[in-house]
């Protein structure tokens, strides 16, 4: 726990910034900053969709909008990215193998719901609660099991021309994935400035033209769309039919815990970064509910749940360029990107090795990244109540278990992360403190 001096640390250790919040850079200057906050987070928002099955375009275009959004509700004080979530790609794959689109969308609307309303809980009780929900012995393995556990996914991709089929097994798939991910990989170590916030678009478009040169790339849909075209998004009640399903809201809403963590901590790197307490002004609960809404609209049109996104606050702290201007216009160019139909269908022929080469490490970091949380919070995994609680997430998480069940003529299903999730939040309250070592 730190004290308060090491706390009031936190908001205080910034440098001078080139733009603050709320200046505006020259027109000339404009462009090129709001790209670079775009190409950072491109990659991954489109990775989501992807891997998921939901439309690209749908993707840019609600992160775009949920990031307007999100500016207009912290009143255009915290300058924060916000991008598709990577924490609900293994439990959308699921429920739209099994589930209505209808279904899985009204789920993932409730998810912003249930951001809404726990920033509305902060307003009122403030954050002490969620914290003792979710301490780190708890975020950090359920963070593991979202990275392994997407990892077969990864390796399908990398390794077989149909998904999973060991009769598809392919050399050359293998071959372009390695390459792929030996792109990305010398590109996040090796470049330096503004290349070195895109390794993962630099990885897609090495191995897009290692494809290429192998002769994988199907470019008719490039050839018969239009420069221009009406986003594939779904319109409410016109594309599909909003539809409840409580246990597939009960899969998907313990994520929420896990991505409200992730928001937290975000959140107090942009405060160290700037200098200034965002948790205070506007405050943390503006924060939340800006992204709950991001996510709700999302929802409403087709794509994933959203989320800050740290690549986008590496930008800021290796530019020191503050304004909400500037993350504002690349939330205006990711828009535009989603009527651009060539850009689409782009996208769309990146064979599945790429993506595949590209996603090994990037589930790699996300499950790292639990790692690192446990280390970096100095969790005591000597402790046999950290290391139970952390055992069992893992087993459960990875090891894709699951209950089926039902309460009168209503199915619940509860499985694989959010299983974990559950479980962990469980056993951290139910387990007792251990007491100091006393000496004798």
């Amino acid at each position: 726990m730190q004290d308060k001096e090491s706390t009031e640390e936190i908001f205080t250790k910034s440098v001078e910034p080139v733009l603050d919040v709320h200046e505006r850079p020259k027109p000339a200057q404009w462009l090129l900053l709001s790209s670079q906050h775009l190409f950072a987070m491109f990659g991954a928002t489109v990775l989501v969709p992807f891997l998921t099955g939901l439309p690209i375009s749908a993707a840019l275009i609600a992160s775009g909008v949920g990031t307007l959004l999100y500016i207009l509700i912290t009143k255009g004080q915290i300058p924060a990215y916000l991008g598709s979530s990577f924490a609900f790609i293994l439990p959308i794959t699921i429920a739209l193998g099994s589930n209505s689109l209808g279904e899985v969308l009204t789920a993932l609307f409730f998810s912003g719901v249930l951001y809404v309303i726990i920033g509305l809980i902060i307003r009122l009780f403030g954050t002490d609660w969620l914290m003792n929900l979710l301490p780190p012995v708890v975020v950090g393995p359920v963070i593991m099991v979202i990275g392994l556990g997407l990892a077969p996914v990864a390796v399908d991709m990398a390794m077989y021309t149909d998904s999973g089929n060991q009769e598809g097994y392919s050399m050359l798939y293998i071959f372009v994935a390695a390459m792929t991910l030996t792109i990305t990989i010398c590109a996040s170590i090796f470049l330096r400035g503004v290349l070195s916030l895109i390794p993962v678009l630099i990885g897609i478009v090495g191995g897009y033209i290692t494809a290429i040169l192998v002769g994988i790339v199907d470019f008719t849909a490039i050839i018969e769309t239009g420069w221009f075209v009406t986003p594939d998004v779904h319109l409410p009640f016109v594309s599909y039919d909003p539809t409840w399903n409580v246990g597939l809201m009960i899969v998907m809403l313990p994520i929420v815990f896990v991505t409200v963590s992730e928001h937290i901590g975000h959140q107090m790197v942009i405060n160290k970064i700037v200098g200034r307490n965002f948790f205070k002004k506007p405050g943390l609960h503006r924060s939340l509910i800006g992204d709950g809404v991001s996510t709700m609209f999302s929802s409403i049109i087709g794509g994933p749940p959203t989320t800050t996104y740290g690549e986008n606050i590496g930008v800021l702290a290796i530019t020191r360029i503050f304004s909400v201007w500037v993350i504002g216009g690349a939330g205006v160019l990711a828009i535009i990107l989603g009527f651009i139909g060539k850009f689409t269908a782009v996208v769309q022929s990146i064979p599945t090795p790429v993506m595949g080469g590209v996603s090994i490490l990037l589930f790699g970091i996300i499950a790292s990244s639990g790692l690192r949380m446990l280390i970096d919070e100095q969790v005591n995994l000597d402790s046999k109540r950290n290391l139970v609680i952390a055992s069992v997430i893992l087993v459960i998480g990875i090891g894709k278990a699951h209950l089926d069940f039902t309460i009168g003529d209503i199915p619940f299903n509860l499985e694989g992360m959010a299983l974990a999730a559950v479980a962990g939040i469980l056993l951290n309250a139910i387990l007792p403190k251990e007491a100091p070592v006393r000496d004798e």
